[in-house]
């Protein structure tokens, strides 16, 4: 690919203000008790102090959430590297929610379809880098081009020594850096699809996939809406509160 977007962090400049959070949320309308990301904390020796992590969707060069998404919905884009989803596209299973080592995809409650991290596209389309990387008072964020070396990411990516916090059972290769250290970096979770959904994208989709068209596959996405849109699939463990108001409807 050309383009390679990434990010890189330097944990050691993030204070907790969360303001990272809050203007993600206002610049992409994020529900209210959802967040595309997150600042992580972690206690570290008495002398070095509180230690945050600041994180959002890795953007990972092997996402397994791509390979749990049964349409297709969920893809990495090979021009510039990011993880998109296609929302015509999903069908609001799920899978790919359990499939992310780092929680970074949520269910959105009214639209019924997978939320998360696009390193805020439309602010990229119009010149502009993500509103967490602007809004950072103390510039922990660095977003830019890997492959372009005079891009800040690329730079400070090659003069720092860096890290990355990764699943050691489903290694992502995720597509974010920290700079010098990290903590925590045994939060991940080993990356998992539900088992109808395994079948379906290893099994018969394939076989699905080659008997019908665009036409076919249109029917398909709304069949699967009718099926998995009130199932348990859509509730991850711990996300109880969406479920609960979704039964109170």
């Amino acid at each position: 690919m050309s383009v390679k977007f990434a990010m890189v962090i330097d944990s050691a400049k993030c204070f907790n203000c969360k303001a990272c959070i809050i203007s993600c949320q206002l610049e992409n309308g994020v529900s209210p008790g959802y967040s595309r990301n997150w600042v992580k904390a972690n206690p570290l020796e008495a002398s070095l102090g509180m230690h945050f992590q600041p994180g959002n969707c890795m953007h990972c060069d092997a996402p397994t959430c791509v390979e749990a998404c049964p349409t297709g919905a969920t893809y990495k884009d090979p021009t510039d590297g990011t993880v998109k989803v296609n929302k015509d596209l999903c069908i609001g299973c799920g899978s790919c929610i359990p499939a992310c080592p780092y929680g970074a995809r949520h269910r959105h409650p009214l639209k019924k379809i997978v939320d998360k991290c696009d390193y805020c596209e439309a602010r990229r389309s119009a010149g502009g880098v993500p509103a967490c990387v602007e809004t950072c008072p103390t510039q922990a964020r660095t977003f830019g081009d890997l492959n372009d070396p005079d891009s800040l990411a690329a730079k400070l990516l090659k003069a720092e020594n860096t890290v990355r916090v990764v699943n050691q059972e489903t290694d992502t290769d995720p597509v974010m850096y920290y700079v010098d250290q990290t903590e925590p970096v045994d939060w991940t979770v080993k990356a998992e699809a539900p088992m109808p959904i395994q079948l379906w994208r290893y099994g018969a989709g394939y076989l699905v996939k080659g008997l019908v068209g665009m036409s076919g596959l249109g029917v398909l996405i709304m069949l699967g809406r009718q099926l998995f849109v009130k199932g348990d699939l859509l509730y991850p463990v711990g996300n109880t509160a969406e479920k609960e108001a979704d039964d109170g409807k």
